[in-house]
């Protein structure tokens, strides 16, 4: 976005959030001006693992005229997702994020805005006539397959998708759940945690959250904290994760995010809050 906005001289603005990493809907409202083009937002936070309002966010931007595009790449993997019911123009995910290859992922578009939108590379199969004068284009989605695909990834994928479908992911939702409430309630006997993203009330915090805890203990810096349990044989993720401004919001230089799947266990969660409870004795 930032690349674009320079070549085009595109003015981004930023969504507040308050201190429990939820979006500022009132600001939100506020950004929007007849200028507006896009809204683009994370369905779901890959750092804290909040879950945005995005339908309240499509309504809103909706209501201005406006089209909005999801980042799914946090959500489709963990709970049912459906772009008609949820509205938005554009929606997109990775596909390494639903068990399937890496380098390949999935965008969803409505038909009006695919049909508008220019090709963004050149190459066989996308084209409907050509010449040296110039050349027409084939209907979405093959105007945007330029020369042979990528058809070893797109098996790979599909039968990942077919995998988690198979499993139902309703099934997979609750046990996420499940793991995500039980492990806020163990971590909270940990000296000195400090969540983001996770509000005081437990109950609130699963409903507005999805498997993924982002946390600091005392003065202990991230990536020492990372550094120890990994040679406890526990694997969580330390630093800015990609995300600066978040770290910059909440003045910190970076967190600890334990992350959960369809094959974790309450067991392995005791075996974190066990080994972060070691690491603490440590400093």
């Amino acid at each position: 976005m930032q690349i674009l906005a320079r070549r085009r001289g595109i003015v981004l603005k930023v969504i507040p959030i308050d201190d429990e990493g939820m979006f500022d809907m009132e600001a939100f409202q506020h950004l929007i001006t007849e200028k507006t083009k896009l809204v683009s937002v994370a369905h779901v936070s890959n750092v804290m693992g909040t879950i945005n309002p995005v339908r309240e966010i499509v309504r809103i931007a909706h209501a201005h005229d406006i089209p909005i595009m999801l980042d799914g790449a946090q959500s489709v993997p963990h709970f049912t997702v459906d772009v008609q019911e949820l509205d938005c123009e554009f929606f997109a995910f990775s596909g390494h994020k639903v068990y399937g290859p890496t380098g390949i992922g999935v965008l969803y578009g409505k038909k009006e805005w695919l049909d508008k939108l220019p090709p963004y590379q050149g190459g066989g199969e996308m084209i409907e006539r050509v010449s040296f004068s110039g050349t027409t284009f084939e209907r979405p989605p093959l105007k945007f397959e330029a020369g042979t695909p990528d058809y070893v990834a797109t098996h790979g994928l599909a039968t990942a998708l077919d995998y988690i479908a198979g499993l139902g992911m309703e099934n997979i939702h609750q046990h996420e759940q499940m793991l995500t409430a039980y492990a806020i309630e163990q971590m909270r006997s940990i000296p000195d945690i400090r969540f983001f993203g996770v509000p005081n009330d437990t109950t609130a915090a699963v409903a507005n959250h999805d498997a993924a805890i982002s946390f600091l203990v005392g003065d202990i810096h991230p990536m020492d904290l990372g550094t120890l349990l990994d040679q406890l044989g526990i694997a969580v993720r330390t630093g800015h994760h990609c995300a600066q401004p978040l770290m910059e919001r909440f003045n910190i230089a970076g967190t600890v995010r334990a992350s959960f799947a369809l094959y974790n266990t309450k067991e392995e969660i005791d075996t974190l809050v066990a080994g972060i409870k070691r690491v603490v004795k440590m400093f």
